[in-house]
């Protein structure tokens, strides 16, 4: 009985209303849909709504066009091939700021803003040079210039250790060179640092700050520092300037981690007394090193 009931002719019927109203509904929709996509898509072709100049600020070496061209080459397309990336609306703002860090390493801040509808403006900052990182290993120290050749090409630091640019060639100290592993290699196993392009890694992130406050105060006290290196083992070693130019002057050694305020009061303790204050200034060429990395008690070599 229960089963003629579910067949009978007028619950059939009713079934058969209720899928086409659905059918019915689902053709609707889909040509609702088709018709939104197709109005939007006409609409976001206008050009009126489209990016078609693009302007670029606050660039000083890096050039424009090499800007312009990575940013044309990222809003070039659709998106499911509909809907262009030059709509002000749709242009792809995250991946062209990703692009440009990618490639442009000396690039620090990145602001994209859409003026009058058609004109992308880019807002850039460039990182300042201040000083030079020159490699993994520290060069022969009594034949600087011999050791000039393509594996110890220096490269540009910011104020923070940040690696970003290859820089040219200078014969003196123009810029504080610095020797030893980056964050990165320090941290992982492969191919040296001195191989690759190191642009956009950082040496010494942690400690760089103040093993430059460390190279500020010496010059105080009347040193000139030259160069820095790193050990593998957590030693440093500031080179001072030489008379001459193609030969390393004396070093200053630390541990990087070292407590500054205390490895200075100690410098300037030895600097101070005799016999080393007569000495250093009567025969600084001669000096070797200054240790400091034993505590209180400060260590010093004459050739």
């Amino acid at each position: 009985m229960k089963k003629s009931v579910l067949s009978s002719p007028r619950l059939v019927e009713l079934k058969k209303k209720k899928h086409q109203i659905l059918r019915r509904k689902i053709l609707f929709f889909l040509l609702l849909f088709i018709l939104i996509t197709t109005f939007l898509s006409f609409f976001s072709k206008w050009k009126e709504v489209n990016i078609n100049n693009i302007v670029v600020l606050g660039n000083k070496v890096i050039e424009t066009k090499t800007i312009t061209d990575l940013v044309n080459e990222k809003i070039t397309g659709n998106y499911f091939y509909f809907f262009p990336k030059t709509n002000f609306l749709f242009f792809p703002k995250n991946e062209i700021i990703k692009g440009l860090r990618e490639k442009f390493k000396r690039l620090d801040n990145i602001s994209l803003n859409i003026k009058n509808i058609k004109t992308l403006e880019i807002s850039l900052s460039e990182r300042t040079a201040l000083y030079t990182w020159c490699g993994d290993t520290l060069p022969e120290l009594n034949n600087l210039e011999s050791n000039i050749t393509d594996k110890n090409k220096c490269y540009f630091m910011d104020e923070n250790g940040y690696i970003f640019d290859e820089a040219p060639y200078f014969s003196d100290d123009v810029y504080l060179k610095f020797y030893g592993k980056t964050d990165v290699e320090r941290l992982e196993s492969g191919s040296p640092t001195s191989e690759i392009n190191p642009s956009g890694s950082y040496f010494l992130q942690t400690n760089f700050k103040k093993i430059i406050s460390f190279k500020e105060t010496i010059k105080k006290l009347g040193m000139k520092p030259s160069a820095f290196f790193a050990e593998d083992n957590g030693d440093a070693k500031m080179f001072l300037s030489s008379s001459s130019a193609s030969k390393m002057g004396p070093s200053i050694n630390f541990k990087i981690d070292f407590d500054m305020n205390k490895a200075i009061e100690n410098l300037q303790s030895v600097l101070t007394t005799e016999p080393l204050q007569s000495d250093f200034k009567n025969k600084y060429n001669s000096l070797i090193y200054i240790d400091l990395r034993f505590g209180n008690k400060v260590y010093y070599k004459f050739r």
